[in-house]
């Protein structure tokens, strides 16, 4: 039986995207004019009406209009194929509850919950070979003019044993009128040239828009909602996924900067050549300023013992709540560069390096 492992990625016009992007861009707003915000913010996107939700606290005001239309304009009006101008927008956002704060405000978790970060060596980037593949699809595709449209998805079943792709898949949205044959031709070119890229095998198996058509997309085919493409934020569903999103929330909740400072520490056992897969838990207590736990799994590629590498997590890394965001300076962070695309495996951020 084959080793065949699957991972999907989603274009930055999916609209569970597009919600995540929005409240993103409302996290970084309010850190970059006041370090202090405390934000847990939700998206909901349906047909042309936009449900921004949650807690906020802090001594600025988000324009909620204008930065939903900057993330609009990022993703390309063209290519979204609808009018912005036309949604409607709900603020339903009140203060942070004090129960909550007080907790916070010494330092403690901002919730409780388990965090993972996981790191491989089989990718320059110490992500999973197959989640890799497909998030380069997309980002070629975002790149098109044309008659393609900005709702996507790929996904790419990997034959590890044979270290070969065994299946490339791609469903994306189109003008009404291109033909599928068209389409066809682009995609799989692109594929085949994202394989070429890490000296793979082009004979994979092709699937693009295997319903035959895709020409309504985004929100009027389907409601977005923040935080349900975790698979995607992370390691494309390889290795375990943490209980809470991260997009929307600022980095005193654990479920965003302890998901940062897991991958940090997996990824330098990884480049330490401690081990070839690693993956680290963290958990956290509300208002518990240190983690309840921190476990590593090596997989069998371990080349030190597990003892070994859990003194090394104890004794370099601070991972109490501030501990973390002053280490990996997430307060300055521009969070709409993780909105999509993935979290992880882009060389620019911080617990990246």
């Amino acid at each position: 039986m084959s080793n065949i492992i699957t991972c999907e990625q989603v274009s930055n016009g999916h609209p569970d995207k597009i919600c995540d992007q929005i409240a993103d861009a409302i996290v970084t707003d309010c850190l970059q004019n006041d370090r202090n915000s405390r934000v847990a913010i939700e998206v909901l996107i349906k047909d042309y009406s936009i449900v921004i939700a949650g807690e906020l606290s802090s001594s600025h005001q988000p324009d909620y209009k204008a930065l939903v239309a900057e993330v609009f304009q990022r993703i390309g009006v063209k290519r979204l194929g609808y009018d912005p101008v036309l949604f409607n927008i709900q603020i339903l956002v009140s203060q942070q509850s004090p129960d909550i704060a007080q907790g916070v405000d010494v330092g403690g978790a901002g919730d409780q919950g388990m965090m993972f970060g996981y790191a491989t060596d089989e990718t320059p980037e110490l992500m999973p070979m197959p989640f890799v593949l497909a998030t380069k699809l997309l980002e070629k595709l975002k790149k098109e003019k044309g008659f393609l449209r900005a709702d996507a998805k790929a996904q790419v079943s990997f034959d590890y044993d044979k270290w070969e792709i065994n299946t490339f898949l791609c469903s994306v949205q189109h003008s009404e009128k291109t033909e599928q044959p068209e389409i066809h031709e682009l995609v799989s070119k692109l594929m085949k040239d994202v394989a070429s890229e890490f000296a793979l095998n082009t004979d994979f198996k092709i699937l693009v828009n295997p319903t035959g058509r895709f020409a309504i997309g985004g929100p009027f085919a389907d409601s977005g909602v923040t935080g349900r493409k975790l698979a995607c934020d992370t390691y494309g569903g390889v290795g375990h996924i943490g209980g809470g999103a991260m997009s929307g929330k600022d980095p005193t909740k654990v479920d965003r900067s302890g998901a940062y400072a897991a991958r940090k520490i997996a990824r330098d056992i990884v480049r330490a050549g401690f081990a070839d897969k690693c993956e680290v838990q963290i958990a956290y207590a509300i208002g518990v300023a240190e983690p309840v736990s921190i476990h590593v799994e090596c997989f069998g590629t371990e080349h030190q013992e597990t003892g070994f590498i859990e003194d090394f997590i104890r004794g370099n890394y601070d991972l109490t709540p501030k501990g973390i965001i002053d280490s990996l300076g997430l307060l300055d962070v521009d969070y709409n560069a993780v909105s999509a695309y993935g979290h992880f495996g882009k060389s620019e951020l911080p617990w990246e390096k």
